[in-house]
């Protein structure tokens, strides 16, 4: 089990729970995806309460809320923003699917005894990234699979815990978060590997949790999240590495970036505290450089996993 689930909010480990009726299936949060560039879309984002929950769209300044899926986690714009790629459960375990943006035309990418999650379309809208969960070995490895399905490729092969895939623009890389085990403990860091594997670059090099890296549509940056002990927050890198700015600076999680398809703005969750102390995430959005926060959903329950898309 990956030590990222230890951040999820009570509601979502429980809503998983329930959905994929497996324990091991808690780590569906904090996902990545690629930002591919282009005029800025809807957000894409995952509801969950205690009575309903799903994927929805919003527009960035908060009006615009429409339903696309009643079930699913993890929303990810394809990149001509007509798309939605997303895990949900199949009854068995968690399997990759894709839908229209406005609902409709559900398409089921894998088929397989493991759960798999964290989608992420490549730049030409060919083919997906994903983690994949065996559920025998408890070893997670990227993977890429056909958009329609078929033709999957495993990217990492080691026994270590890889998640969070995100294609960078060209397509030639994919960035992930690597958990190395170390005893009872364990260091994430974010990589990037090349897309047909290989090459393997360790981007961040210290001593905490990194999760969640996602491309700047430019791909020279790469935006993630990083976790201390009581608290996230957002940082971006060089994609080689070097050139580090904290981009959040507060006493609350900052969580799931998800670059704006004109590189000028970063969709995230930021969690909430409610007078009676029950915590609440909401979407919010930044300047790429930090600053100017403004809220984008306003749910009091859990809305989380952003994807940002292009106008269509």
């Amino acid at each position: 089990m990956t030590i990222r689930m230890l951040y999820l909010p009570a509601l979502i480990v429980a809503a998983v729970l329930l959905a994929c009726a497996v324990a091991l299936l808690a780590l569906s949060e904090k996902k990545a995806q690629a930002a591919f560039p282009g005029k800025n879309g809807t957000i894409a984002y995952e509801f969950s309460s205690l009575r309903v929950g799903g994927i929805y769209t919003i527009n960035p300044g908060g009006d615009g809320k429409t339903k696309v899926r009643t079930e699913g986690t993890q929303p990810a714009y394809s990149p001509n923003g007509k798309r939605i790629a997303y895990s949900e459960s199949d009854g068995h375990d968690a399997e990759i699917y894709t839908i229209k943006v406005g609902g409709g035309g559900r398409t089921q990418v894998t088929n397989n005894n493991a759960g798999d999650f964290f989608p992420s379309y490549s730049p030409d809208g060919k083919r997906i990234a994903f983690t994949e969960w065996d559920l025998d070995g408890h070893d997670l490895e990227i993977y890429t699979i056909k958009a329609g399905g078929g033709d999957k490729f495993k990217v990492t092969n080691n026994d270590e815990h890889d998640e969070d895939p995100s294609y960078s623009p060209d397509g030639k890389r994919i960035a992930y978060t690597g958990s190395k085990a170390f005893g009872d403990d364990y260091d994430t860091e974010i990589y990037t590997i090349k897309a047909g594997g290989g090459g393997e670059i360790k981007v961040t090099n210290n001593n905490t949790w990194e999760f969640a890296p996602d491309y700047s549509p430019d791909g020279k940056k790469i935006v993630y999240q990083a976790n201390r002990r009581h608290d996230s927050e957002l940082y971006t890198i060089n994609a080689g590495g070097g050139g580090k700015v904290q981009l959040t600076n507060n006493n609350t999680d900052d969580q799931e970036p998800s670059y704006s398809p004109d590189g000028k703005k970063i969709a995230h969750s930021g969690d909430n505290r409610l007078s009676d102390g029950d915590v609440y995430s909401e979407i919010y959005t930044i300047n790429v450089g930090g600053g100017n926060k403004s809220q984008v959903t306003d749910t009091k329950h859990i809305a989380s996993n952003p994807s940002w898309g292009s106008r269509p």
